[in-house]
């Protein structure tokens, strides 16, 4: 497997109004500031290796979603789309005095979308990695966070789920999100078996999935101007559209349809990677990011 991973970057609570969230970033220097938001179920930790390989042209802010990681669970109990978009908007306006390059994968990516579309001031240049945009083809993946939906069986299925070992619950998601989990250093694993045995000791671990998987869901479902793909559409930051083709949550064949709507993007469909490309293959999501960021940055008079 190689040399051991770099260590997940240092975090802190930052306030923002109302609510505290978890950040964890990179050390400062580059004039340029990346934000990156996590799906469903993940937390900052899932983008340790694309910040560290970009960490040279950007200083790096990944947050935990409120409840999420880390983070407390949100004073309002406000798990939606909308309420994460201001969370992060807040964030943005936190630790940047100009634009930045925005980072969203799945949920993240739909969060990331309904950011750049309100608030396009805030964002330079916005990078989705299987961004969980609005699609109601039937597919394994998406139906449970549906079924998640219903009240009361949600609840049902994760007090069941709970009851199965961490490593277990852990292999499974991997064998979900991952083309090959065999890519998934023994470190890495350790960190997340950890971190889910701590979740599980959380009173609101349970309330704060459900209901971001319900927040999610209700966007699928939502329609005219507010709806993402509506949204999308208006979005005039360059966007970069990463889809794995053996993604089993998110259809790669989603990608013609942001092709047909984002109007400034480009499209990047990698082969061999599942739905955590960022995870899966840090270094060629970044090569694509770089080149993204060089063409967006601005040029400082003298460099």
């Amino acid at each position: 497997m190689g040399d051991n991973p770099i260590p997940c970057w240092p975090g802190e609570l930052v306030e923002l109004g109302d609510r505290r969230v978890h950040v964890r970033s990179t050390p400062r220097g580059p004039a340029e500031t990346a934000v990156y938001v996590h799906g469903l179920a993940g937390s900052a930790t899932n983008w340790t290796d694309l910040m560290g390989e970009l960490s040279d042209v950007t200083t790096g802010y990944a947050v935990d979603l409120p409840g999420a990681g880390h983070s407390p669970e949100p004073p309002d109990g406000d798990y939606s789309i909308a309420a994460h978009a201001r969370t992060v908007a807040a964030l943005v306006e936190k630790v940047a005095d100009r634009p930045v390059h925005l980072f969203g994968n799945s949920l993240g990516g739909a969060v990331a979308v309904r950011l750049a579309a309100t608030r396009p001031e805030l964002v330079r240049s916005l990078t989705l990695v299987s961004p969980a945009l609005p699609d109601l083809t039937p597919r394994y993946g998406p139906a449970r966070v549906a079924l998640s939906a219903v009240p009361g069986l949600g609840e049902w299925a994760f007090d069941r789920l709970r009851l199965l070992p961490a490593e277990r619950r852990l292999n499974a998601t991997m064998s979900l999100c991952y083309a090959d989990v065999g890519r998934v250093h023994p470190e890495r694993l350790r960190e997340a078996v950890e971190e889910l045995r701590r979740r599980d000791a959380l009173p609101y671990a349970g309330s704060a999935l459900l209901n971001s998987a319900r927040g999610l869901v209700a966007e699928y479902l939502r329609r005219g101007e507010d709806s993402l793909w509506r949204q999308a559409a208006r979005i005039q930051a360059p966007t970069l559209v990463i889809h794995g083709r053996r993604d089993r949550l998110v259809n790669h064949r989603m990608a013609a349809r942001a092709g047909r709507t984002f109007p400034h993007v480009r499209l990047v469909l990698l082969p061999d990677a599942g739905h955590v490309a960022q995870m899966e293959l840090p270094k060629r999501v970044a090569r694509e990011a770089r080149r993204l960021i060089s063409e967006t940055a601005p040029v400082t008079i003298g460099e």
